[in-house]
């Protein structure tokens, strides 16, 4: 890999090492530093993320790498990583290769010899394949960052429903509870991972709506509906025959572009008397 590519994976990567470490790991631990080694004897590049961490087994670096092609002499690389490892911070590497590729998994994730007691190998990582996630086992709960890699998860259901699978993950990514900014860059992220298993029209295509949603939470009229309350207080205002405020806020949104669906749970109006603003 290039170095601009190894600083492209970084930056995408980088805030999904807390969840990666907590969901995919399943490890009880204390993130301490990040460890930034430079395999200039390996590879003449930089790993993706080394962390070290203390666990219930003591300080350990834990060391994920991002592949999104098959490559069989991955075993040998991960090898020479974790002997780097150990020589420069006398640290037990442990290792993880997340696999976010089309294909299926073809890499081995060990390398054993034995020549007799004295003279042996075992030696084994971990590969988790992203496309083995199930988007219902990630979609609800608040690791939020893994969000972005929603598009490359369930590759069984992603190749049955296509680009309604992807439209899915938008959802997803627009109904997170974080800040505007937060969610862009999620949404960011998980449009520049669906290339590795969409073509690029369909992308821009599903993408084009989040977008548009994002500008819709950004406008005066979405920030006076979250700012003052307006949302709780339509139902109240509603009993009180002010309806015409609620009928008021669903023609703005109608006009910003936002769907009936959303407009209807904001205003609680019926989803029939909205479609006839329309007209």
């Amino acid at each position: 890999m290039s170095q601009k590519y190894d600083l492209t994976m970084k930056n995408i990567f980088s805030d999904m090492a807390d969840d990666i470490m907590s969901y995919f790991l399943g490890l009880q631990y204390t993130k301490i530093d990040e460890l930034n080694i430079e395999f200039a004897r390996v590879e003449r590049r930089d790993s993706d993320m080394i962390f070290k961490c203390t666990t219930d087994r003591g300080n350990v670096a834990v060391h994920i790498e991002f592949q999104s092609e098959n490559d069989g002499k991955m075993p040998y690389r991960m090898l020479r990583y974790s002997l780097e490892i150990m020589e420069k911070h006398n640290l037990l590497p442990y290792q993880i290769v997340v696999y976010i590729g089309k294909d299926n998994v073809k890499m081995a994730n060990s390398l054993s010899y034995d020549f007799g007691e004295q003279n042996t190998l075992d030696y084994k990582y971990r590969i988790i394949n992203v496309g083995n996630i199930k988007y219902t086992d990630v979609v609800g709960t608040n690791y939020y960052d893994l969000y972005s890699l929603l598009p490359l998860m369930d590759q069984s259901r992603r190749k049955e429903e296509g680009e309604k699978y992807l439209e899915r993950c938008v959802e997803a990514i627009k109904d997170i509870p974080l800040d505007i900014n937060k969610k862009k860059d999620i949404a960011f992220k998980a449009e520049i991972l669906s290339g590795i298993v969409y073509k690029r029209e369909v992308i821009e295509k599903v993408f084009s709506e989040v977008v548009k949603m994002f500008r819709i939470e950004e406008s005066e009229t979405y920030k006076m509906i979250i700012e003052k309350g307006i949302e709780k207080g339509i139902e109240k205002g509603i009993e009180k025959g002010e309806k015409e405020k609620s009928i008021k806020i669903a023609k703005k949104l109608l006009e910003e572009g936002m769907d009936i669906d959303k407009i209807a749970k904001i205003t609680e109006l019926a989803k029939e008397e909205i479609k006839k603003l329309i007209n």
